[in-house]
C-alpha cells in the first residue's frame, strides 16, 4: 500500500494549488483524516464507499469507509515498522485470485470498476493491505496459537447435543416503501402497530403487506428465533401475544411482525453460525416481466449452483453468493432467508429503487458443529479464530495509541 508521509500531505496540497484539476478543484486530494502521520484524503473515501457498493456491503458505508481507511493506515505503519511489504509478483497474485472470485480475469475487473468510476488503485491498496496484514498476523503470532489434541475433542464432543432452543409463532406484513412512498407507508405501519387483534392484523396483512403470506393473512408456521437476525430477536422476545413491533425499517420498506405464540422445544440441531445464500438480480423489478423471468429461473434451478448456469454470459454482477454469519446480513435478506429452507427461492425484495427484482435463495445453513466432522478442519477453525482474537487485539491497541484527528 502505499505510504502516506508528510511527503505524500506535500504532494497532495501541490496538486491542490498547481494543476487546476477538476477533482483537485473539489477538495478530493485535500487530506480529511489524519493517523498519525499519514493522510487520509477525501478521494480515498469517495473511493472506498463505491467500492463497498460495489461489493453490496451492508450497514453505514460512510462510517465503513471512514473505520476501513483508518485501520488500513494503523495496519501498514505496523508493517512498515517491521519492514514487511508484498512483492510485486505476490501482489499481482492477489489481484487476480480476487478477480477470480467473480468469474473475471483482472483487466475485465479493472474494466468494471472503471465503469463504476473506481480507479483500480483503491482495489489495489484494499487487496494489498489485507493480503500482508494477514500474512504478518499469522507470522508473528503463529507460535502462540497452539491448538491440542484435547482442544479438538472437546470442540468435537459438543456436535450432536440436544439443546433447547425458542420457537416463534408470528404474522408478518411487509409494507413497499420506495422513497416517494416512504413517508405514507411509515404512517400505515404506525398504525397497524398500534393493533392487538389478530383478525384485525390478518386484513391489514391481506390490504397492505407485499409478500405472499398476505394471502394467509401474514401467518406463519413455527420458526427458530435463531432464523431471525440478532438485532431483531429482542425485539420479538419482548411480545406478548398479539402484540406488534414498532415499524421496523428495511430497504424500500418497512416490517411489521405480531405475536401468536412461543414456545420451547428440545432440538439436536445447534443454531446457524453462518448461512450461505445466492442473490441474482433481475432488470425490471416486481413488473410483469420481472416477476415473469424470476418464476421461469425458479422453475429452472435446484440448488444455487444451477445459477451459475443461469447467469452464464451476463456481468459478474448480476450473481452474488455469500456465505455470512446471519449478524452480516442486511435486515431484509436475513428476514426472507428466516423462512426459508435450503432450495427454496423468494423474489419479493427489490433494489435501486425498484428497479432491479432480489431474486434469493437459500443455499445452506452451517450449523454450529457441522465444520467439526472432520478433525483437521476443527484444528484450523480454531486456530484462525484465535489468530482472529490476537488480530484484533493489536488492532485495538494501535488505534489507542494513535492520534487520529479529523471527520
Amino acid at each position: 500500500m502505499r505510504a502516506f508521509s508528510k511527503l505524500a500531505v506535500f504532494l497532495a496540497w501541490t496538486l491542490t494549488f498547481c494543476l487546476g484539476t477538476a477533482a483537485v478543484g473539489q477538495g478530493q486530494l485535500t487530506p480529511v483524516i489524519t493517523v498519525n502521520d499519514r493522510v487520509i484524503t477525501q478521494f480515498e473515501l469517495n473511493q472506498r464507499k463505491l467500492l463497498l457498493e460495489l461489493f453490496r456491503t451492508p450497514g453505514d458505508l460512510d462510517e465503513l469507509a471512514r473505520s476501513g481507511l483508518i485501520e488500513d493506515r494503523l495496519k501498514q505503519q505496523e508493517l512498515d515498522r517491521f519492514g514487511i511489504a508484498l512483492s510485486d509478483e505476490a501482489l499481482q497474485s492477489a489481484l487476480e485470485e480476487f478477480a477470480g472470485r467473480a468469474n473475471m480475469n483482472l483487466s475485465q475487473f479493472n474494466r468494471m470498476l472503471g465503469q463504476n468510476n473506481i480507479d483500480p488503485s483503491t482495489l489495489r491498496d484494499f487487496v494489498q493491505i489485507g493480503v500482508a496484514w494477514r500474512d504478518y498476523i499469522r507470522s508473528r503470532f503463529s507460535r502462540q496459537v497452539r491448538v491440542t489434541d484435547a482442544d479438538v475433542d472437546r470442540a468435537l464432543s459438543g456436535q450432536g447435543n440436544s439443546t433447547s432452543e425458542i420457537e416463534v409463532l408470528l404474522s408478518e406484513i411487509i409494507i413497499p416503501a420506495p422513497p416517494p412512498q416512504a413517508a405514507q407507508a411509515q404512517a400505515v405501519a404506525e398504525r397497524i402497530s398500534q393493533l392487538r387483534s389478530f383478525a384485525r392484523f390478518e386484513a391489514a396483512a391481506r390490504e397492505v403487506s407485499a409478500l405472499p403470506s398476505r394471502d394467509d393473512g401474514g401467518r406463519l408456521g413455527w420458526l427458530p428465533i435463531t432464523n431471525y437476525p440478532p438485532q431483531i430477536r429482542s425485539i420479538l422476545l419482548d411480545l406478548r401475544p398479539g402484540e406488534v413491533t414498532a415499524p421496523i425499517g428495511i430497504t424500500n420498506g418497512v416490517a411489521l411482525f405480531q405475536m401468536r405464540g412461543i414456545r420451547e422445544v428440545v432440538r439436536r440441531t445447534p443454531p446457524p453460525v453462518s448461512i450461505d445464500f445466492a442473490v441474482y438480480y433481475i432488470d425490471g423489478g416486481r413488473s410483469s416481466k420481472g416477476l415473469t423471468t424470476a418464476a421461469q429461473v425458479a422453475s429452472q434451478i435446484d440448488t444455487c449452483d444451477d445459477l451459475y448456469g443461469v447467469a452464464r454470459n451476463q456481468p459478474a454482477e448480476v450473481l452474488d453468493r455469500k456465505d455470512r454469519a446471519l449478524s452480516e446480513i442486511s435486515d431484509d435478506i436475513a428476514l426472507e432467508l428466516a423462512r426459508l429452507d435450503p432450495g427454496e427461492v423468494s423474489y419479493n425484495l427489490t433494489r435501486h429503487n425498484g428497479e432491479t427484482l432480489v431474486f434469493l435463495m437459500l443455499c445452506s445453513r452451517t450449523n454450529a458443529g457441522q465444520q467439526g466432522r472432520d478433525p483437521d478442519a476443527v484444528r484450523n477453525q480454531i486456530r484462525g479464530q484465535r489468530l482472529t482474537g490476537l488480530a484484533d487485539a493489536l488492532l485495538e491497541d494501535l488505534r489507542a495509541s494513535a492520534v487520529i484527528t479529523g471527520r
